[in-house]
Order: structure tokens, then sequence, then C-alpha cells
């Protein structure tokens, strides 16, 4: 990563955006402001960005579809959403796109700050290619998951994974043919326990079992009230 990390903030709101802006300056970041979803994409092409601040409701193109796209130019780039919107779909919406978490304003700016270091802390190694030494390829019957890559392969084909889809089936990957406890996965996948990314867990169990239907040798089985376990029968 570079030495002083890229944000991308992405607030309409003029005032709440400077003084963000002001704040994440002052702690050491550099900052791209923009105040609209295309202005975003511009800027997300032009600097290496290591962490996305979206608000989710803007003018054009809400924070929702503006993280879409920008997991189309590069899947690996962390976002967090900030919202005045606190409805239960909105959240578990915003965390099955990927979101590293979904704050509501009004907020504790020093909780974000902690939030923001904590991410940048784990994702770091995004910002390099990996050493051959640290390459990790799993070969899982018909299909290889190629972890760095963010790539599930099979034959010519190739689905690209979202981070937390890629963090998921490393872990499942890494304690294959034995049980997950799930409460142990979410908080290994985001750092802490709630309703909501317990939810948010369970959707990209379902997302990985879909991009893994093509080989009835390998299953993603789930053990009542404990967890899951990665079945995979050579």
């Amino acid at each position: 990563m570079a030495e002083r990390p890229r944000i991308l903030l992405v607030e309409d709101d003029i005032h709440l955006g400077f003084l963000l802006k002001d704040l994440l300056v002052e702690h050491g970041f550099l900052v791209s402001h923009c105040s609209g979803g295309e202005e975003a994409i511009t800027e997300f092409n032009k600097f290496e960005i290591q962490l996305c601040l979206l608000d989710v409701t803007l003018p054009t193109m809400d924070g929702f579809d503006l993280a879409k796209k920008l997991r189309t130019i590069n899947v690996q780039v962390p976002f967090i959403f900030i919202t005045a919107r606190s409805l239960k779909t909105d959240t578990l919406k915003g965390y099955a796109l990927g979101a590293e978490d979904y704050i509501t304003k009004p907020f504790d700016e020093q909780i974000l700050l902690c939030k923001i270091g904590a991410i940048l802390k784990r994702t770091s190694h995004y910002s390099s290619p990996p050493m051959e030494s640290e390459k990790k390829v799993f070969p899982l019957g018909k299909y290889t998951f190629d972890y760095h890559a963010h790539a599930l392969l099979k034959g010519d084909q190739c689905y690209r994974l979202t981070e937390k889809e890629n963090e998921v089936l490393y872990l499942l990957c890494t304690n294959k043919n034995k049980v997950v406890r799930r409460d142990d996965a979410v908080e290994r996948i985001y750092g802490k326990q709630d309703y909501f990314l317990g939810r948010s867990f369970d959707v990209f169990i379902s997302k990985l079992r879909k991009h893994l239907a093509e080989d009835p040798s390998i299953s993603i089985e789930n053990v009542f009230k404990v967890g899951f376990i990665l079945n995979v029968n050579n």
C-alpha cells in the first residue's frame, strides 16, 4: 500500500463532505471527494484507491449502484456505506453487495477512523501482487480457487468473486471437510458479531453454493445451529 492511503469519499452534502475530508486529511489520508457517481468513477479510475466511503442517497446514481460499478473496475477495493437510511432492507442490501460496514448518520468520528484503520490494516496486501511463494490456489473438484486473483475457475470459465465471497471461500478451503462454526466465521470475516452481519454471511454462503453447483462432488453443508462444512469428495 502507498505510504499515505487514498480514500474515495462520495458525499453530496457539501458541509458534511468537507468536514469528513478535513477529518481524514488531518489523520494522514489522501482524499478524493466527489458529490456524485460519475465523478467518483472518474476519480476511481484516475487514482489508486485503498478504501471507498459511499453515501447511499446520491443524485442520479445511488450508492448501491455506484458500488456495483466500482466493483466491475476493481473488485478488491473495500468500501463502507455512510447513510441516514437505517432500514433493515438497506443494511442487508449493503452487506450483500460486499460492504465492509454500513454506518448510519450521525456517527462518532473516532469510531469511523478506527473502522477505517482496521479495514486498511487487514486489506493492505491488495496493493501489491503476491510473491510466487505466497500464492494461494486450491483445487476443488472441477474448479480451481485462486485466492489472490479473487477467481473461481472452471475450464475456460472464470467467476470473479467479491471480497467477502473470496474471504468466506478461503476460510472454508483452509478447513475443508471440517466444521467451521458460524459465529467464529462471522467474527473472522467481519471482525465483530451482530444479526445483520450473520445474515450477510449467509447470503455469501448461498452465492458460493450457486457458483459451485456444477460439480456434485463439492458441497457446502449446513450443520444445524453450528456452522458449515465444505465437503470435497476427491
